[in-house]
């Protein structure tokens, strides 16, 4: 069974294993069974970032979606590609990127590529 709890992001670091992520869980919301695992136990994490509605905050991995797009026949089309190499170079030339990595954190390009990708939508096939 999962365990359910509310929690709030305090900090992030970075060590020699990877990123260390602490989170502050009330007293009320904390399961006894987190307390009483030994540390070092593991666990399959699935978070929702909680909006101030109670709602869940929808995310977009652009990155991977223009990975799969870019390997897709019909939006190699889209932008004149003969192959998903070419597709990832019209894509990054068109969101004015230098790798689809770069649309993690450029807004911009982010954009661009949302617009993109919403008129490819709109094609019929």
């Amino acid at each position: 069974m999962a365990l359910q709890f509310e929690a709030r992001k305090v900090a992030l670091k970075q060590d020699r294993t990877g990123f260390v992520l602490t989170l502050a869980i009330h007293p009320d919301e904390c399961p006894e069974e987190i307390l009483r695992d030994f540390v070092g136990a593991r666990y399959g994490c699935a978070l929702v970032r909680i909006q101030d509605d109670e709602s869940a905050t929808p995310y977009s991995n652009r990155v991977q979606k223009a990975a799969m797009l870019c390997k897709d026949s019909k939006f190699q089309d889209y932008l004149g590609a003969t192959d998903e190499d070419e597709a990832a170079a019209r894509l990054c030339k068109r969101c004015g990127i230098e790798s689809r990595t770069e649309l993690h954190g450029n807004e911009v390009a982010k954009q661009i590529f949302d617009n993109l990708v919403d008129d490819y939508q709109e094609v019929p096939f």
